[in-house]
C-alpha cells in the first residue's frame, strides 16, 4: 500500500512543474502575457532609469556687427534669437578684448521678445580703444535653457577697432605783405612785447582763426584758448582807453592803444576781474584781467584784436593777429 502512494506523488510533482513551465512559456509569446523584466518599456522607466527628454533652447538666427568700428565708438550691433513657444528671452552683448581677456563692454537687452530683430543700445560712456575684440551674445529663457550655440548660430563675431584717422591740418593763409609804416612781427618782438597770456593756451582751430565766418560778419581777432582765470597781459605799453561789457558778443573786454600804432583788444575776460582802470598807462606784461567766457563764448579763451588806425575809428582796420602771437610765443619760449 505505501508503494502506489509514493508513485502517485511523484507523478503529481511531474504534472506541475510542466504546467507551470507551460504557462510561463504562453504568457511570454501570446499577446497581453507577463513582459519579461528585461524588456524595453516604452515611454516611461525601467527600475528608476529616466528616459531622455528633449528640450527646446534660444538660438541666434542673426547677428549683424560691423567688421571694423573707429574708436572710441562702439560698433553697431543688431541680433534676433529665437525659441519655439517662447516669448522672451534674457539677452546680453558683451565685447571681449582679445589680448586682455577682459569685458570692455556690456549692453544688456534685458527680457527682450524672441523672433524680432534687436538694435544694442551701449550705455552711455561707452569707449573701446584700438584692437581685436569678440562681440558675444548670452541668453536664457525662464527655464533656465541657455543659447544653443551651432556652426552657423554661435552668436560670436569677431571686430577690430581702428585708430580714428588724425584731424586734418588746416591750411595756413600765407600772411599779407606788412602794411606801410605797420611794425612786423620780429619788429615788435626787438621792441619787447610779450605774449598776451600767462598760462597753457592753443590756437584752436580753422573756427577760431581771424576772418572766420561768423552770423552777419567775420571773425576779427585771434582766439587764444586757455583756463578759466588764466592772467591776460598787456603785449606792449599803452594806454586803457576802455573797459566796457557787452553781455551778446565780446563779454567783459578792454582796450589798449599804443604809441607804436596799434590798438589791443582783449574780450570774454572773467567778470569782475579788471586790473587796470580806463585812462590808466600800462607796460608790456602787465596784468589787464582773468580769461574768461563772458559774452558769446562756450568755453574759456581771450579773443584777441589788433587795430591799425584806432579800434572802431573811422579809417582804423583790424589785421591778422596771428603772426603777431606765433612771433612773441616763439620768443618767449626762447627766452
Amino acid at each position: 500500500m505505501w508503494f502506489p502512494h509514493r508513485a502517485a506523488l511523484g507523478a503529481l510533482i511531474t504534472l506541475a512543474v510542466c504546467l507551470h513551465a507551460c504557462s510561463a512559456l504562453a504568457l511570454s509569446d501570446a499577446p497581453g502575457g507577463a513582459q519579461a523584466p528585461s524588456a524595453p518599456l516604452a515611454g516611461g522607466s525601467e527600475y528608476g532609469v529616466s528616459a531622455h527628454v528633449s528640450r527646446v533652447r534660444p538660438v541666434v538666427s542673426r547677428l549683424a556687427v560691423a567688421k571694423t568700428a573707429v574708436a572710441p565708438r562702439p560698433p553697431h550691433v543688431s541680433l534676433r534669437i529665437d525659441e519655439q513657444g517662447v516669448g522672451t528671452v534674457y539677452v546680453q552683448v558683451l565685447v571681449t578684448n582679445i589680448a586682455t581677456r577682459t569685458v570692455a563692454a556690456t549692453a544688456t537687452l534685458a527680457w527682450s521678445h524672441t523672433g524680432r530683430t534687436l538694435t544694442v543700445k551701449w550705455p552711455s560712456g561707452t569707449t573701446l580703444t584700438p584692437g581685436s575684440y569678440q562681440v558675444t551674445v548670452v541668453a536664457h529663457d525662464h527655464h533656465g535653457g541657455t543659447l544653443l550655440r551651432k556652426a552657423h548660430s554661435s552668436g560670436v563675431a569677431s571686430l577690430t577697432v581702428a585708430a580714428p584717422a588724425p584731424p586734418p591740418v588746416p591750411a595756413r593763409v600765407p600772411a599779407p605783405a606788412p602794411e606801410a609804416g605797420v611794425l612786423t612781427p620780429a619788429q615788435t618782438v626787438a621792441a619787447g612785447a610779450v605774449f598776451p597770456v600767462a598760462g597753457a593756451h592753443s590756437f584752436g582751430g580753422p573756427e577760431n582763426r581771424f576772418g572766420a565766418a561768423r552770423a552777419g560778419h567775420v571773425h576779427q581777432g585771434q582766439d587764444v584758448l586757455t583756463a578759466e582765470g588764466t592772467p591776460v597781459l598787456a603785449p606792449m605799453a599803452g594806454t586803457i582807453v576802455s573797459l566796457s561789457n557787452q553781455p551778446g558778443g565780446a563779454g567783459y573786454y578792454a582796450v589798449e592803444h599804443t604809441a607804436v600804432g596799434f590798438d589791443f583788444m582783449f574780450a570774454h575776460c572773467e567778470a569782475s576781474s579788471f586790473a587796470v582802470a580806463a585812462q590808466q598807462a600800462v607796460s608790456a606784461g602787465q596784468p589787464l584781467c582773468l580769461a574768461g567766457q563772458t559774452g558769446d563764448a562756450t568755453a574759456p579763451h581771450l579773443h584777441f584784436e589788433i587795430w591799425v588806425g584806432g579800434w572802431q575809428a573811422a579809417g582804423g582796420h583790424p589785421i591778422d593777429p596771428l603772426p603777431y602771437l606765433e612771433a612773441w610765443e616763439h620768443a618767449g619760449a626762447a627766452g
